[in-house]
């Protein structure tokens, strides 16, 4: 207990801003769990709701390369406090249009891009900031906590967001979204000291040199491009999954808005228990073992299982098989990036990691959309009520998101076999 003690005072400032900012970001998945199932209410296509995410991510990909810059620069307090106050503004924008009975679909495009915008700045910011307060013998335990909190509020979210809205309505979880960021902003701006590095030669860089460096870093480290280049290709496929996921769930013979629940709060149990064997396990002999064989394993169980199946059960097990290792590749992978890059530039690196890894995402979640909507829907109402597809993907509106889980089931499995050749990720393991 003694032991445990020293560790928690150690820890302290990272515990109270993982635990305020976790809690924020449940008041924010409620929200956005809410804003999918109304889209999809509303107009009944995966491409629609696909395009809330797409909104999200693309100014996140398209600035992301500048503001680590920006980041390393500024104060990171003062970042994180400016972005999320400016991204609970449009949470009270969505709150008014809601009162109003105004709120339409575009409008939460807009109000996407700018939480993208602001999720820009702020995430490289707390990448550095997480760094500064945590002592570097805690990095290995920290991704898993931070995975914690975010598998808690996997499990959360669907049960907690489902019942509000059934009660109290959408106004509700708006509600609850801005009094989650008020928590968090009190006790950042007041709570939590971030301590700052001394200004450097780098502070007299203009924006471009800063970018540059970010940049001829990475040239320079194959071996992180290569896993980046990895994980984007990653991205692509699970992107994908995530914007034929709602579609399948919300509208397949026995599939339901309970149902995406259940799957949701599953998943979230999963990455759970998967974070909290994260935490205790000790360093593996090869972090970029685990990370490949984590995501292959992954991609080789839960789209089949998605694709084939055909009750909740099954899309149980399927989130159950390809979420529990997720945690154990994330802490590997944070623990190699904390350990390899120069805190000074930690910013600008992990911008520039957010440019190469994320850019994928929203051409995953539009291609996720469009190919559900318009090709694999369509061509599964053209075949016999006795073909063989029909047999194996079902019938109705969902088969066809089933049939594209089969493809993405390949895809990931290729993609992870074909960069598990490369030798440069190899040389993450050996001791800089």
């Amino acid at each position: 207990m003694k032991n445990y003690g020293s560790v928690i005072k150690e820890m302290k400032m990272f515990l109270l801003l993982w635990l305020t900012q976790a809690f924020s970001g449940l008041g924010s998945a409620m929200t956005g769990y809410a804003l999918v199932v109304w889209s999809y209410t509303q107009k009944g296509s995966a491409l629609m709701t696909a395009l809330l995410m797409v909104s999200s991510y693309a100014p996140y990909v398209l600035c992301s390369i500048f503001a680590g810059a920006f980041s390393d620069k500024w104060n990171k307090k003062i970042t994180m406090l400016v972005c999320d106050t400016a991204a609970a503004m449009t949470t009270v924008v969505l709150l008014f249009l809601l009162k109003k009975d105004a709120l339409q679909v575009w409008h939460l495009y807009l109000i996407n891009a700018v939480n993208g915008l602001m999720n820009t700045v702020q995430q490289p910011a707390s990448e550095v900031a997480t760094t500064r307060v945590l002592p570097k013998k805690y990095y290995q335990r920290v991704g898993g906590l931070r995975y914690f909190s975010g598998s808690m509020n996997s499990i959360m979210t669907p049960v907690l967001a489902t019942a509000v809205l059934g009660t109290a309505g959408m106004e509700a979880i708006v509600a609850f979204d801005l009094f989650s960021f008020g928590v968090a902003f009190v006790v950042l701006a007041f709570g939590i000291r971030i301590p700052e590095e001394e200004k450097a030669k780098n502070d007299q860089e203009n924006l471009l040199q800063s970018v540059k460096e970010g940049i001829g870093y990475l040239e320079r480290e194959k071996g992180i491009f290569g896993l980046l280049l990895f994980l984007a290709a990653i991205n692509l496929v699970a992107s994908a999954y995530n914007a034929a996921f709602p579609a399948m769930m919300l509208s397949r013979n026995g599939g339901s808005q309970r149902t995406m629940g259940v799957v949701n709060a599953v998943i979230g149990v999963t990455t759970l228990a998967g974070s909290i064997l994260a935490s205790f396990m000790k360093t593996p002999k090869s972090r970029v073992r685990v990370i490949c064989n984590c995501l292959l394993f992954s991609m080789g169980t839960e789209n089949f299982l998605l694709a084939f199946g055909r009750t909740e059960a099954v899309w149980c097990l399927a989130g159950f098989l390809g979420w529990i290792a997720i945690p154990l590749m994330n802490t590997n992978l944070d623990a190699i990036l904390r350990l390899r890059v120069p805190k000074q530039i930690q910013g600008r690196i992990y911008s520039v990691r957010n440019s190469l890894q994320f850019f994928t995402i929203p051409i995953g979640y539009f291609l996720g959309g469009f190919l559900v909507d318009r090709v694999f829907e369509p061509f599964m109402a053209r075949q016999g009520a006795d073909g063989f597809l029909m047999k194996v993907f079902g019938t109705g509106k969902g088969s066809g998101a089933a049939f594209l889980f089969f493809f993405l089931a390949f895809a990931g499995i290729l993609v992870c076999l074909c960069f598990r050749k490369n030798p440069y990720i190899w040389e993450l393991d050996k001791e800089k």
